[in-house]
């Protein structure tokens, strides 16, 4: 592999419970009881409005009612997305690792630009990475491989030779359709039978195994 590719939330970033926090908030204005915290695993990685659609009433979606929510979700996470996120553990020394291996890193997600690069330079400021690439008007969200292709010529690498490292069977299945190599955060918000079905080259528990299989461990 001579270039990385991260997912963020669920893979480099602990995002749920902020995430968890802003949605309940929006049910809550609606008259309606919060979602337990697990239920956003399921919820989450294909964008705002899916989101929302999963996590919201189909009578709350309807008239406007979606877009009115998606922009008081954005209100609430633009003041509330760095309060409980963190980096998971091991990140940090993975993404070392990469630097001393000498492979450029791009982050591909379907969480919204400005949140994803505000998420990035708060919390991840150590590390450069050559593209930053959210859901933004004009491009398709994953598995669609439209992103994960722009952040290919940002790295200056070949897709056969990028690793891509993602939580869910999205993540993958933007990874095969691209051409890179799908490998599968296991500490992320979903399991290894939703990950191994989409197409997960190798299952990782933590994130410095990825640095092992670089190095040729598998």
């Amino acid at each position: 592999m001579k270039a990385l590719i991260f997912d963020l939330d669920g893979t480099l970033l602990d995002t749920l419970a902020d995430i968890a926090a802003c949605v309940n908030a929006v049910r809550a204005e609606l008259g309606l009881r919060p979602h337990p915290r697990a239920a956003y695993r399921r919820f989450v990685g294909d964008g705002l409005r899916r989101l929302l659609a999963r996590a919201l009433p189909p009578g709350a979606l309807r008239d406007g009612g979606l877009e009115r929510a998606s922009r008081r979700f954005s209100q609430l996470y633009d003041a509330g997305a760095l309060e409980r996120t963190r980096p998971y553990p091991g990140i940090a020394r993975m993404l070392d690792g990469a630097v001393r291996r000498g492979l450029p890193m791009a982050v591909v997600t379907n969480k919204p630009q400005r949140f994803a690069r505000k998420c990035v330079s708060a919390l991840l400021p150590r590390w450069r990475f050559a593209a930053v690439l959210g859901a933004r008007p004009g491009v398709p969200l994953k598995p669609h491989p439209a992103a994960a292709l722009a952040a290919a010529r940002a790295l200056r690498a070949e897709p056969a030779d990028i690793a891509y490292l993602g939580d869910t069977g999205v993540d993958m299945k933007t990874a095969r359709a691209a051409g890179m190599v799908p490998f599968a955060a296991l500490w992320g918000f979903r399991g290894a039978r939703e990950l191994r079905r989409a197409g997960a080259r190798r299952l990782l528990r933590r994130p410095t195994e990825l640095l092992r299989a670089l190095d040729g461990a598998v």
